[in-house]
Formats: structure tokens, C-alpha cells, sequence
């Protein structure tokens, strides 16, 4: 168990995701600020999902699942605000929160998958990565949007599916229920879930 930092999103943010964060709220420039002063520990904090309230001002209800933030580059901005570029590295889950003061912080256990590799497990990425070229194209198609680019996902199928369900036009909470998974067969079977509804609403604007 580690006493880490705590970012509450209105997001999901998936191990292997950059995400870019514009810090302008004084408790998080504070943690900004705490990051760079540390030569000792790597720049990192936890993300959670805020699931009711708003990411300004506190007083949100947070998700005690989330994943571990590294920081991958940090520039100052005019009025004392940051932009932050991020990447998840792990997945956490929030054993206890701790006092606001100055900024949220929580103690956590890194939570990896439960259970062994599904045997199959490459050809079921494999599904995945189609399916996700096909939604995409969808996507495209009815004019809701600009999708990621298709890039290379990771040779580790745990992170392999954590790219595509971020490679995916997928809500914050679909992303949550994956990120809840237990394990990867459960998360593999999450996202073609996801997917299939997506696909679904997409149909149904095409016609």
C-alpha cells in the first residue's frame, strides 16, 4: 500500500493512454508544484473517475478504481496554469481517501488482473483490433466524429486491450466497467459488449 496523489476526472483514463491535462485549479497547481520539487520519487499521481459533482471546487463522489498517472511532460502557461501530458501506467484501486489538504490523496494497492491469460488470447485481440476498425469506420461514415488513428497496439494483451478500448469511441463509464474488469477474459468480453451497442447507435444514425 502507497500514500499516493490523487486527480479526480470526469474521465476514465486507461493504463497506456496519454492524456494531455490543463492544471489551472490552485490545489493541483499545489500538486504540480510538490511533483517538481520531488527529485526522489518518479512524477506520478492517481486518477479516478468522479461519478457524481464536478471536477472544480470538490465535493464529488470518486471511484475507488483508477490508474496510476506518470508524468511525460509538464510546461508552464500564462496566470500560473500547467499543461500536463500524462500516461496510465497501472491500474489502482483506493483502499482509504485521506484528507483533502492541499490536494486529494489516498492510499492505494496496485490491483493487477486476477487469474491466468485466456489461451486464445491472441486471436481474441485480434477480433478486437477488427471490430474496432469496423466501429471506427462507422464512425467516420455518419459523421460523429474523427476517430484515433489506428496505430500498433501493445504485444501484452493485457495492455493490447487497454489501447483498443482507448482506440474505441467508448464513454467514460464503458471505459470505467473495463477498467473494473477482474480480469482479462472479462474485460475482452466488456469491450465487445461496449462495442456492440456502440455499433448498434451507429447503425441506427446510418439508416
Amino acid at each position: 500500500m502507497a500514500v499516493l496523489p490523487m486527480f479526480p476526472l470526469g474521465m476514465t483514463v486507461l493504463p497506456g493512454s496519454v492524456v494531455p491535462l490543463h492544471v489551472f485549479e490552485p490545489r493541483y497547481v499545489q500538486l504540480v508544484h510538490d511533483l517538481l520539487a520531488d527529485d526522489a520519487n518518479e512524477p506520478e499521481f492517481g486518477i479516478v473517475m468522479i461519478e457524481r459533482g464536478f471536477e472544480v471546487g470538490g465535493g464529488d463522489m470518486r471511484a475507488d478504481v483508477g490508474t496510476v498517472a506518470r508524468v511525460m511532460d509538464m510546461r508552464a502557461a500564462p496566470g500560473g496554469r500547467y499543461l500536463v501530458a500524462v500516461r496510465g501506467t497501472e491500474r489502482l484501486q483506493v483502499v482509504s481517501w485521506l484528507p483533502d489538504d492541499p490536494y486529494p490523496m489516498a492510499d492505494v494497492d496496485l490491483w493487477p488482473d486476477d487469474g491466468p491469460v485466456p489461451v486464445d488470447i491472441d486471436r481474441t485481440v485480434a477480433a478486437l483490433h477488427e471490430r474496432v476498425r469496423s466501429v471506427n469506420r462507422l464512425v467516420v461514415e455518419v459523421g460523429q466524429g474523427t476517430p484515433p488513428p489506428d496505430s500498433e497496439i501493445s504485444p501484452d494483451p493485457v495492455m493490447a486491450v487497454y489501447h483498443l478500448a482507448a482506440m474505441s469511441p467508448l464513454g467514460a463509464a464503458d471505459r470505467h466497467k473495463l477498467l473494473t474488469a477482474p480480469d482479462l477474459a472479462t474485460r475482452c468480453d466488456r469491450l465487445s459488449a461496449a462495442l456492440d451497442d456502440v455499433e448498434a447507435v451507429l447503425e441506427f444514425h446510418r439508416t
